[in-house]
């Protein structure tokens, strides 16, 4: 589940993305094409796409299918017109729900989101409905093992970031929160400065969490693996709070 501080959801949603390789990589072109669509081709002056290229580069996406997908969106008339639309809702044990899509189809992408959510215990509410719940910020994972405090912190705060997060648990990840406007000085900074960045994302973070174990806890992972295996959606955010024990 993205958007949220443990690392342990983090790990987890990117080992199972890592069984869906191709269905990434799909993910990731759809949104360097429509970037480059909208904005141009370089990167530089193009800064969606400057993010859509970073988090395909995390996904180890290949660099020549990353210019493919660059080239055939910033191409004349090339390929479809997307749109981004924001889905908002509530899963089991009422936990809120975001859903970002890149769709070239609302009335399908609205009516497939809707469907996983009724169909899985949860349900799809008006816009608005939970999106006062959370805050958009810039969220970059450095491994713990790769670095030491006073260098991360030194390369954070000088930057401009807003806070750095200690680690949680001996195999965990220090994690950098920045305003979205300074995400990509403070990344560019920290790489800069030679510590390896494992993950960096704009994610929509919760101001409170609800924690779940045992039944609810699955059910929530379910629910958000179904959204997520949606070709139309991008990403997805909770509130919730899934303790590692109940991860694993």
């Amino acid at each position: 589940m993205a958007g949220h501080s443990k690392w342990a959801n983090i790990r987890h949603r990117k080992d199972r993305q890592d069984q869906k390789k191709g269905k990434m990589w799909s993910k990731c072109s759809k949104a360097i094409m429509a970037a480059a669509r909208a904005g141009g081709a370089d990167p530089d002056t193009n800064l969606a796409l400057r993010y859509a290229i970073d988090e395909a580069k995390y996904e180890n996406m290949p660099k020549d299918t990353i210019q493919r997908a660059i080239d055939k969106g910033a191409g004349a008339g090339a390929g479809e017109d997307w749109s981004e639309v924001t889905y908002e809702g509530y899963g089991p044990s009422g936990v809120a729900i975001i859903v970002d899509t890149l769709t070239d189809n609302k009335t399908r992408t609205f009516n497939d989101v809707r469907m996983i959510f009724t169909k899985n215990g949860g349900n799809l509410g008006n816009p608005g409905c939970v999106a006062f719940m959370f805050q958009t910020k810039g969220q970059i994972f450095i491994d713990a093992s790769k670095t030491d405090e006073d260098t991360i912190m030194a390369a954070a705060i000088d930057a401009g970031a807003e806070d750095v997060q200690p680690p949680e648990g001996d195999d965990g990840a220090w994690t950098v929160l920045t305003d979205p406007t300074e995400f990509h000085r403070v990344k560019e900074a920290i790489a800069a400065s030679g510590i390896e960045i494992d993950s960096a994302e704009i994610a929509k973070l919760a101001d409170n969490t609800v924690e779940l174990r045992g039944e609810d806890a699955t059910k929530l992972m379910n629910l958000v693996e179904l959204i997520e295996d949606n070709d139309d959606v991008q990403k997805v955010f909770t509130n919730a709070e899934i303790p590692d024990e109940e991860i694993a």
